[in-house]
């Protein structure tokens, strides 16, 4: 089983989704930031605020919160009951860019794949064609008369 194992790692396959994976979570950080610190600051200014993420409706006040209800991370910490949906539409935000990126890189992927196969650059691998039965055949006989 762990030879198995062994060889389903060293496909190329599974190398090249660890390989688009740790690049993924390296991009959502880059995605993360621009919706944190440009888009959303927009957003908010446009509805009011500066901070879209502070929107949120309080459901309930954990007993002996001395701090302001109008403070979304203090709430949180001190684990209020409330609905973040200015956190939420951040989220939202963050996914539609990622996600059109994505879509993005991988419809200029698939038309450069068309160009070569186009151009015929690109072509399936062709079977090898090894040596025939009598071929292999002929060269037992030959090492045995040896």
């Amino acid at each position: 089983m762990l030879s198995e194992f062994r060889e389903f790692i060293a496909k190329g396959n599974v190398m090249q989704l660890a390989v688009a994976v740790i690049i993924g979570g390296a991009f959502a950080v880059i995605v993360k930031s621009l919706t944190d610190e440009i888009i959303m600051p927009v957003v908010g200014a446009i509805f009011g605020g500066a901070d879209f993420s502070q929107y949120f409706v309080l459901l309930s006040v954990p007993d002996g919160y001395a701090g302001s209800t109008t403070d979304y991370a203090a709430l949180k910490e001190a684990g209020a009951a409330m609905i973040g949906y200015g956190a939420f539409a951040t989220a939202v935000i963050n996914f539609v860019i990622l996600a059109f990126i994505i879509f993005l890189l991988v419809r200029y992927t698939n038309r450069v794949i068309e160009r070569f196969e186009k151009k015929g650059e690109v072509t399936p691998p062709e079977e090898v064609a090894g040596p025939t039965e009598i071929e292999l055949l002929t060269e037992i006989r030959d090492a045995l008369r040896k």
